[in-house]
């Protein structure tokens, strides 16, 4: 076991996975002892991407879901949610209104909602390409047939955003409903990659019942897998959920896991999450300096934003498109970034 951050860190650059002790060490030495870890994966990101910092304009379809996740806010059992699904014209709204601002992916994400079956969501995606060539489209609505993946490839949807939540079965278990198992989880990942997609998987930090040796079996799936994306943020508690009363994940550890995910995939779309600004101020900035690339701001409808709950206090904002991302704009470059309008695909 090493426990010096600069000769751990360089091993992590040759492809090394720390075990559980050492990840331990490195997610919690005082911040002044990772600036070696951080400027290493800085550097692995500007070596791909240079300054740029793509965005993904997120479409939250629908809060419906037919799944009883353990952590989630529109989990099938929570019936304080205020349910809702979009229409194809709303959606279209929220894509021209997005491209009209700059934005040239969109991500349309939602709950597991057989109202957006194959034909529905095939036609919104062929739709939306058919006005906007030059954009990619991006779906979240969890997990589907081969068949399923394949028909809205076909439609045109170029990328596929679906966190494993862990790569350990017996913490997969713990936090999901025994219908639901991370052998089909990880079946749809590799289905999406054989199909074409550009794929992403990810993980809550934090999440309840997570040890330090689950994360080092993430870290070790993604460095396997090489996912185009990793999503990951820190888990905050809903208080509609059974996990209502567990404690947030730690954004610092947040923090050195997006540049340890840099450095073992350098090339990675590496989004700095909204979780990771809910859980704290500037969250976002902070996870573009540790080597995260992608933002994901709301284009949904601001009729629906607070809606679509998936923890607590997740952050929202009313003002519109242009103007929210004229915010964000300035907030990159404060910090020696900027926001690009182009898609923003994977380097190969």
């Amino acid at each position: 076991m090493m426990k010096d951050v600069r000769l751990l860190t360089d091993r992590i650059i040759s492809g090394y996975i720390p075990d559980g002790e050492e990840l331990e060490f490195i997610l919690n030495v005082p911040d002044e002892d990772v600036t070696y870890l951080t400027r290493k994966a800085v550097e692995a990101r500007m070596a791909v991407y240079g300054k740029e910092v793509f965005i993904r304009g997120l479409i939250e379809i629908s809060n419906y879901c037919k799944n009883d996740c353990l952590y989630c806010g529109i989990r099938r059992s929570n019936c304080n949610a205020d349910r809702y699904r979009l229409t194809k014209e709303d959606i279209l709204e929220c894509c021209k209104e997005g491209y009209e601002a700059g934005f040239r992916t969109f991500v349309m994400q939602g709950g597991e909602d057989g109202h957006f079956n194959d034909d529905r969501l095939a036609d919104i995606v062929s739709t939306v390409k058919e006005k906007y060539p030059d954009c990619a489209v991006t779906l979240s609505v969890g997990e589907r047939s081969f068949e399923s993946y394949k028909m809205l490839f076909d439609a045109g949807a170029d990328r596929y955003l679906l966190r494993h939540e862990t790569a350990t079965d017996e913490h997969y278990a713990k936090l999901h409903p025994s219908i639901l198992t991370l052998e089909n989880r990880i079946r749809c990942l590799y289905d999406l990659k054989s199909i074409g997609y550009q794929t992403g998987c990810g993980f809550m930090v934090g999440s309840p019942y997570q040890t330090y040796e689950n994360i080092v079996e993430d870290l070790r799936f993604i460095k396997e897998f090489k996912p185009e994306m990793v999503g990951i943020g820190p888990f905050i508690p809903h208080k509609d959920t059974p996990f209502k009363n567990f404690p947030s994940g730690s954004v610092t550890h947040t923090l050195r896991l997006l540049s340890i995910v840099r450095l073992i995939h350098p090339k990675v779309l590496l989004p700095a999450t909204t979780a990771l600004g809910t859980a704290k101020k500037g969250g976002r900035e902070n996870g573009i300096l540790a080597g995260a690339n992608v933002i994901m701001p709301n284009l949904s409808p601001v009729s629906v934003r607070k809606k679509y709950m998936l923890y607590n206090d997740k952050l929202t904002t009313d003002e519109e498109a242009a103007e929210n991302l004229n915010m964000l704009k300035k907030s990159m470059e404060e910090i020696g970034y900027f926001i690009t309008a182009n898609r923003g695909d994977f380097k190969k």
